[in-house]
Order: structure tokens, then sequence, then C-alpha cells
């Protein structure tokens, strides 16, 4: 993947919330409720049955409010202030399902909602709003036999640091003391950390829903932060993926094989990330021959037959996009890599852009599809 491009396709993160192609907007129908991430006891944001957002912000003393959702009001819905000197207003159209960062303009000063609670994104705690989707049910919260997420802290000789991740086991892993997994190594985007998938892509839920319906062959899931050397926003090509190769293939992977039941095989572990973490994954795969044996790039670029020639076959790609960034350069891609003997997977998610929807399907497609043999 060109690393020159990675600040326009990460830049479609702040317009992939918005459905550009309606012209004209239905009536906005007023069944609004709370959004799911609001803070205990808060009434706003809301969202309603169609996808549209409201917000109501108490900001006495300012001459401005804008949120960064929306299309109004230079990228953004302005908000209006009532009698009460509490701004008020609603997204001009339906917003994406799933999840969606933003934060507030105040009088010029960029601030979180009060009302929502915080996620990690674009290199700062974002607040954060869930917009129902009509097919959540994959990573609902159910009454379903619960895998465990832990913090590991694995020593990085060199960073010269302990580091951080994330580790997903499956339900079963603390009963049957004698049974070994296959892992993934799953990683975020850009702007991101290791907090990513766990919270805003709900990979724990995606993973105790599949094992409960008997749909996936459970395996384990490590997830840590993906950078070694800080970079700011427009300066992609800065970062070197050779510093965050050797945190993850001769540091964190020795780990996990040390401290969990893995199959510490090639052909029992596979790397996969979403569009920062889908360069990462393409680049890293490429060069570490003998780690990885199957391959998935969500919204992170494709495979060609050339860079995998010579190579050790995967014995999987995966590529996968929303339908609303570039799925006719994933089909392309499918059919040269299929052609050349290829085992290739192409998913694209309905109605979706470079968002946490897009993923969070991407994950639910990939899983069954891992470790088959």
């Amino acid at each position: 993947m060109n690393l020159k491009t990675l600040p326009v396709l990460f830049a479609t993160t702040f317009l992939s919330g918005i459905c550009l192609a309606q012209t004209t907007q239905p009536a906005v129908v007023e069944d609004f409720k709370p959004s799911l991430l609001n803070q205990p006891g808060q009434e706003y944001p809301q969202v309603n049955s169609q996808g549209y957002a409201r917000f109501r912000v108490k900001a006495p003393g300012a001459d401005s409010v804008r949120v960064s959702l929306g299309l109004g009001g230079r990228g953004g819905t302005r908000l209006t202030q009532a009698a009460d000197s509490m701004w008020f207003g609603t997204t001009e159209g339906p917003m994406d399902e799933g999840f969606h960062y933003y934060h507030l303009t105040v009088a010029g000063g960029i601030f979180n909602d009060p009302g929502a609670l915080n996620f990690y994104g674009s290199i700062r705690w974002e607040s954060g709003i869930e917009i129902p989707a009509h097919d959540q049910d994959f990573y609902a919260l159910k009454e379903v036999p619960h895998g465990n997420v832990q913090q590991v802290l694995f020593p990085s000789k060199s960073t010269n640091t302990s580091r951080r991740a994330f580790v997903y086991t499956p339900p079963d892993y603390y009963n049957d003391k004698s049974k070994h997994y296959p892992v993934l190594y799953l990683q975020h985007g850009w702007g991101e950390d290791e907090t990513a998938w766990p919270n805003q892509g709900h990979a724990n839920l995606i993973m105790d829903n599949l094992i409960a319906e008997g749909k996936i062959k459970p395996f384990i899931i490590v997830m840590t932060y993906g950078m070694t050397n800080e970079v700011k926003w427009g300066h992609m090509k800065d970062f070197k993926i050779e510093a965050f190769q050797t945190v993850l293939t001769d540091e964190l992977i020795p780990y996990v094989d040390t401290h969990f039941r893995t199959i510490a095989k090639e052909s029992n572990r596979a790397m996969a990330g979403l569009s920062m973490g889908g360069m990462e994954t393409h680049s890293i795969t490429l060069a570490k021959q003998g780690v990885f044996s199957q391959y998935a790039l969500l919204s992170g670029g494709i495979y060609t037959p050339e860079e995998l020639k010579d190579k050790a076959k995967p014995s999987l790609i995966f590529l996968s996009c929303g339908s609303r960034e570039s799925p006719d350069r994933l089909t392309q891609a499918a059919a040269k890599l299929k052609e050349a003997g290829y085992p290739v997977v192409v998913y694209v998610s309905e109605n979706t852009a470079h968002e946490f929807q897009t993923w969070r399907r991407s994950l639910y497609q990939l899983a069954p599809l891992l470790f088959k043999n």
C-alpha cells in the first residue's frame, strides 16, 4: 500500500458518517432516544429510527456551537441557542449505521460532549455516538458464555519500555487447560490505539456470539498499539514500519506464545488490520515469511500476485471495505489473485464507508474463515 495515499484514505473517516447520496431528506421522525453511548443519566445526544442525531449542549456564554457530525455549517451541524441558553440542533441528514467519533466546537475551541462517553480516535479522546444498525444483533451483548479481555504489559527491548496489549480469550479458555488455540493479531487504525477493537469494534462480543452459535473455531485475539514513532496528521509518509514489525514479531508474539496456551505455528497464526492496521498487515506479512499464514486487510489496501510471487502461499487472503469506499478496486485485485491461484475472499459492507460498522461486519465475516484446517 502506498503510504503517500494514506492521509487521503484516513481523511474519509471524517466524512464517512453521512449518507452523501441523498439530495432530499424525508421528514424527521420524532422518535428520538438517548444514544447507547451516553454518560449515565444523560438524555443527549439522541438518535432516531432514521439515523438522525440530535444534540443539546449547555454553553450559555458561547457565541457559536457546532458538532463535527453532519453536513451543515463548515463540515458539521450548527446548533441554535434557545431561550434557556441551551444550544440545540439536529443533523441535516441521517448518519450511517454504527459508531461515530465527534466533538464540539464552542466559540472556536474544541471540546468533548459532556453527555457522551469518550473513545480514543483521531489521536485524542473523542465523544462517541452509536446509530442503531439493522444488523446490530451480531455484536449485541447476549446471555451467552463470554470470553475474557485482559490487559497485558509485555517487555520491549527494542523500544526500551513495556508496551500494552489486550488479549481476548474464548469462553472455555480457563475451563479446559489442556486446550491450545490459534491466534489472530488484530490491528487498529491511524489515530486509534489498542482499545479500539474491544471498545468501538466490539470484537469480544462478535467472537462470543459466533462461538455460541457454533459458527467458528474458537481462537485468541491480540490487539496492541501499532505506532512506534509518533506521526502527525498528514505525515503518514514519515511512519516507519520496521520498528513496529520488530515489536510485533520479535517481542509480542513470543510473549503471547509463552504466557498463553497458543498453537505456536504459522498455520495457526493470522494477522488483520483496519485502515493503517491493514497497511501494517500488508507490509509485515510480506516481509516476515513463516510467521502468519492468513492475511486480512480491512479498508487497508490490496495484495498483488507480483508481490506475493516466490513467497510462502497464504491459506487465506481476506479483503474488505465499505460500499462507499473502493469496492471495485478490491474486486479487480481479487480476480487477479484468484487467477494466480491464491485463495481470496472479498467482502463489501453495504451502505458504509471508512468507519467502524464496516470493520465490525468485516470481522464478523472473517472470523468463520480463519483456522478452518
